[in-house]
């Protein structure tokens, strides 16, 4: 194991840890939802129990075995939406965490938008200190990864947190930062997922166009998939073709969608895009940090897929 290098000059003071939520406001917070309903639960419990065992060599095995494929270093993985509030950062979340906790080489959660955004809440993290631009401020080719960890934050179920800020109002992520970090991480993690701004951002235009693999996240509606297909086809123009690294996370807001699945489905695959359904989960929907074993079945069947498909084509890309 290499030894850790000089610590290097610090041109600030050294930030103080902040805890994510307010703990005025973590008082008032109840008890936290299944994703499925006590119904759906117990449904699903009789005809586990009624139905033959999984072969082993099933779907979920395959899933699991496709999250697992060796990668060259420095993967990354981008994602955006083509507005807020379409739930970009909790599939982010969900595609950083079924990565960690896949793998076993060190995997990042990377916050690249700094509108107070809500990584660090999603993935669980308590407080956060360090954040992306003053990472940037420091970060040296000499640093191993051992002094890297030092500025990250780590999180409940494995790998590391890069966020945009401490939850203050502050200046734009600009390129440039955006460009030195993710330049300078790459060699210590294999993959990193980028939490991006929404398009058409220059940071989030950035990112799409270096990433290894995009994630699109759109909602269930007919004007965001109208409206992500515009953006599919902005990607099919960038000088090399992004279409085939490039996967849809159709999101669901309501339980009750007016729009016909398999034709949305169908719209935005005409592009060449992955597209994988996000359905309507009551205990994302409730907010806070995501945990595992209150998602509901099709969800994390669902952010699975996702991720194994986000990966594959990261691990394509040259």
């Amino acid at each position: 194991m290499r030894p850790r290098t000089a610590a290097p000059a610090i041109p600030f003071p050294a930030p103080e840890s902040v805890p994510t939520v307010d703990p005025r406001l973590a008082q008032a917070v109840g008890r936290p939802v299944h994703g499925d309903s006590v119904a759906r639960r117990t449904g699903q419990s009789i005809r586990r129990l009624a139905a033959p065992k999984a072969q082993p060599g099933g779907a979920e095995a395959q899933l699991a075995r496709e999250l697992q494929v060796p990668v060259p270093a420095g993967r990354i993985v981008a994602v955006t939406s083509i507005r807020g509030g379409v739930g970009k950062t909790t599939a982010a979340a969900l595609v950083a965490r079924t990565l960690q906790r896949a793998r076993q080489d060190p995997v990042l959660a990377l916050e690249a938008d700094a509108a107070l955004g809500t990584l660090a809440v999603r993935l669980g993290a308590p407080t956060v200190r360090w954040s992306i631009t003053e990472l940037a401020q420091i970060l040296t080719p000499e640093m191993h990864l051992l002094d890297i960890t030092g500025y990250l934050v780590p999180l409940p179920d494995g790998g590391w947190l890069l966020p945009a800020s401490q939850g203050r109002v502050g200046p734009p992520l600009d390129i440039p930062t955006y460009r030195t970090v993710t330049l300078g991480l790459r060699r210590h993690f294999a993959v990193t997922v980028a939490d991006c701004e929404t398009l058409p951002g220059e940071v989030a235009r950035t990112a799409m166009d270096t990433a290894h693999a995009r994630v699109v996240v759109a909602p269930m509606t007919v004007e965001g998939v109208g409206g992500t297909r515009v953006v599919l086809d902005w990607l099919s123009g960038l000088p090399h073709s992004a279409l085939s690294s490039t996967v849809v996370a159709l999101t669901s807001g309501t339980p009750d969608q007016n729009l016909d699945l398999s034709t949305a489905i169908g719209h935005l695959r005409e592009t060449g895009v992955g597209v994988v359904h996000l359905p309507y989960d009551r205990h994302l929907a409730a907010g806070g940090p995501i945990r595992e074993e209150l998602l509901s079945s099709a969800t994390r069947r669902a952010a699975a897929q996702l991720a194994a498909e986000a990966l594959q084509r990261a691990a394509r890309a040259r």
